[in-house]
């Protein structure tokens, strides 16, 4: 190994970080949660339209809408998590006291929305998922 080989895998990164994006590019917005809640209740609405497979093909649809609505569920718990934690601000929770207890619920509905093939766990999901979009946009007022 050369001097300019050594030099250089001392100053690579022993550790691969991972952001929202590559840049502080301070765009947020709540769109990809939104419709990751509104999968989670469509795919919620076709596996209760698809009832009980009875062949090959069905399964397969079947496993296929459960894999979607779980992914979906995921999302919204991921896109929650940026907002909640790098777009609000301690100033934010004076206009939202209650933002952490909506944050956190959002975490236990899509949690429980992953789980589950209620029509009413995703309607709940997406309610909780629009009246936190609702705040994200009241505080860019």
């Amino acid at each position: 190994m050369n001097i300019r080989d050594r030099v250089a895998s001392l100053l690579r990164p022993n550790e691969v970080a991972h952001a929202h994006c590559d840049i502080p590019c301070g765009i947020y917005h709540p769109h990809i949660a939104q419709q990751g809640a509104e999968s989670v209740e469509r795919m919620c609405v076709l596996i209760g339209e698809l009832g009980t497979p009875s062949d090959a093909a069905g399964h397969a649809t079947l496993s296929r809408y459960v894999a979607e609505k779980e992914k979906a569920a995921e999302l919204v718990k991921h896109e929650v998590r940026i907002l909640w934690g790098d777009y609000f601000k301690p100033p934010h929770l004076e206009m939202f006291p209650d933002l952490h207890d909506k944050a956190w619920n959002i975490m236990k509905l899509a949690g429980t929305a992953r789980g589950s093939v209620s029509i009413d766990d995703a309607k709940a999901l997406r309610a909780a998922v629009d009246e936190f979009a609702d705040m994200f946009w009241k505080s860019k007022e």
